[in-house]
């Protein structure tokens, strides 16, 4: 009979440890009951693997906390605004800091106030992701504020020149480029474009970089290229309305400023009779959780999560170390997806 896995590490399995920390059970063991004569670089290891596999550490070996660190998210219905805060809550606790996690609701919390109930808490530092220093019609004087405060800040997704502070981004303009390039490869030659309200500056990016991607691809200027610009929601419902105005328009392919965007761009294409990929192609934008397993599988573009989570936790701690970043953006650059939901262009479509 197979024991289940117990959320105790000392009554865990010690194999499943051992994998993870790459050393032997006996090691783990020594680790566990406190034992002498581990070295500390493979002490860490076998600490870091329990925090990844999700086992609470033995009261003896759990350190005191470093302090706490705001994250704050508009909201977490969106797959990607959880991965964000997994990957970078891990890399936190790696640090022996905790995570404190503050999202936004409709009708609940403005960003504003859960600044002000971090600060009230005495976080040492607070890490914003697509916040409203991406939106180009925001008081970005709030930033200034906080840091007279004295309270470090990473922004992730979205920058201002307003801000003396440290930006991490994905080159959303290389996304464009790459999507794009895909479709045309494909021999589509009607592609639209469906994201967000123009106010926020990925959005901006992403317009910038397909608009020029339709250019060098298709020979199509800038003047023609807003027919295939659609503007909405970052919703399902927003994608649906929105890939429903390019299809009307004969687009053959729709890229897609998120992931669930894309899902309700491919719920348009049925509600047409339109089989996709065979008839209409859909890229989506993050490469979220489960989009892999979707009918069909997602072709996407990959936002470097990982990287980018870790690189914002780093450069904060930098920060709260006394090593101020300069006024900079670090960029990252996504990665094409291939997956089900793009096909060459239906021969009968012929169109230019």
């Amino acid at each position: 009979m197979i024991r289940p896995v117990q959320s105790n590490p000392v009554t865990a399995r010690l194999a499943d440890i051992a994998a993870q920390a790459g050393v032997s059970e006996a090691t783990v063991s020594r680790v566990l009951n406190g034992k002498q004569g581990v070295a500390a670089a493979t002490r860490e290891s076998v600490l870091a693997a329990l925090d990844v596999l999700g086992y609470e550490r033995p009261v003896k070996l759990r350190r005191s906390s470093a302090g706490l660190v705001g994250l704050i998210t508009p909201e977490l219905e969106n797959p990607i605004f959880p991965a964000f805060a997994q990957v970078i809550a891990q890399a936190l606790t790696r640090q022996g800091y905790t995570p404190v996690l503050a999202t936004q609701t409709p009708g609940g919390s403005t960003e504003d106030e859960l600044t002000e109930m971090l600060v009230d808490r005495g976080v040492a530092g607070i890490i914003f992701v697509s916040g409203l220093h991406a939106d180009t019609t925001a008081d970005m004087q709030r930033y200034e504020r906080l840091r007279g405060q004295g309270v470090p800040f990473v922004l992730v997704n979205g920058f201002s020149p307003k801000v003396r502070a440290p930006f991490v981004s994905p080159d959303d303009r290389a996304a464009m480029r790459l999507a794009v390039t895909h479709l045309a490869a494909l021999g589509h030659r009607r592609i639209g474009l469906a994201l967000g309200p123009e106010r926020f500056v990925p959005v901006q990016r992403k317009i910038e970089g397909f608009v020029r991607a339709l250019d060098e691809q298709l020979g199509v200027g800038s003047d023609g290229a807003g027919e295939f610009v659609q503007h909405s929601l970052y919703t399902l419902e927003g994608g649906q309305a929105a890939a429903g105005a390019l299809l009307e328009r004969d687009c053959t392919a729709v890229v897609c400023a998120s992931d669930m965007m894309a899902l309700g761009a491919i719920r348009a294409a049925r509600q047409r009779g339109l089989q996709v990929p065979r008839e209409v192609s859909v890229i989506g934008f993050d490469d979220s959780p489960l989009i892999a397993f979707t009918d069909p599988p997602l072709t996407t573009i990959r936002q470097p999560v990982t990287a980018m989570g870790q690189a914002a936790v780093r450069t904060l701690l930098e920060e709260i170390g006394g090593t101020p970043a300069p006024h900079s953006e670090f960029v990252f650059l996504p990665e094409l997806v291939v997956r089900g939901s793009t096909a060459s262009v239906p021969s009968a479509a012929g169109r230019t």
